[in-house]
């Protein structure tokens, strides 16, 4: 039996996000499924690194497969692509050790999260970047943004659906970078709850607004009070842009 290593990039836009859904086949995970048991005639089940919410883009998810069927990578790199629709594409497909599996072996992930930051709209990138008018304090947002490096409980930053036994992550770093009218957050940790990356830029968002103070970003942690957040980030602006494995 044969694990094969897909990378996946994907606009999210039309989509319930990336796991499978009961009989619903408007996910990521399950238009890839379909595709594959079709191929090889019989039922395939992807493992994905980790969940992208409803809206959510992928440059580089990645999903593991077993299946002992004998055509090559580049042959069903070929078939996925050929049958899969145009908004999700295949960029590798490799074979691994028997044991990889994509959720478990995955030390850490990078988040891009993209605003544009300009009163007037950009029609080219509208449905891939949360648009907000006024002109953000990018200092200030930096300044924030330092507050949530470490390990720290994130429950404030979670929703109320999450089911995680513990909400402690690790975050390594945070970026902020204005490019051309974008302004680039980069997030990388070592996991993330479900829709933190969203609710941490939101937070950020109303710091450069003037909204929330800089400094009352551990009061906020500790708090575990998710109505202190802010708003909720747009998801269209939101991108698993990179995954770490052991």
């Amino acid at each position: 039996m044969n694990n094969y290593k897909l990378t996946i990039q994907y606009d999210g836009g039309r989509y319930k996000g990336w796991q499978r859904l009961g009989d619903n086949d408007q996910t990521i995970q399950a238009k890839i499924e379909n595709v594959l048991s079709e191929m090889v005639g019989t039922k395939i089940e992807i493992i994905g690194s980790g969940r992208t919410d409803a809206g959510v883009h992928a440059l580089a998810q990645v999903a593991n497969f077993k299946s002992s069927d004998s055509r090559s990578e580049a042959e069903i790199k070929k078939y996925l692509n050929h049958y899969l629709p145009q908004d999700i594409s295949i960029v590798d497909v490799s074979l691994t050790h028997e044991r990889f599996h994509s959720r478990y072996n995955a030390k850490a992930k990078t988040y891009l999260y993209k605003i544009w930051n300009e009163e007037y709209t950009n029609p080219f990138m509208r449905k891939f970047s949360m648009h907000v008018e006024e002109k953000l304090d990018v200092s200030m947002m930096k300044k924030a943004a330092k507050h949530f490096i470490g390990e720290h409980d994130f429950t404030a930053y979670s929703n109320a659906k999450s089911k995680k036994k513990s909400m402690v992550r690790e975050i390594y770093s945070i970026t902020i970078e204005e490019n051309s009218g974008f302004l680039d957050i980069r997030i990388n940790g070592n996991g993330f709850l479900y829709n933190m990356v969203r609710k941490i830029v939101g937070t950020l968002i109303e710091v450069g607004r003037g909204g929330i103070e800089a400094n009352s970003i551990p009061e906020i942690l500790q708090s575990k009070e998710r109505v202190q957040t802010g708003g909720l980030a747009e998801p269209g602006g939101l991108y698993l842009e990179s995954i770490d494995f052991e």
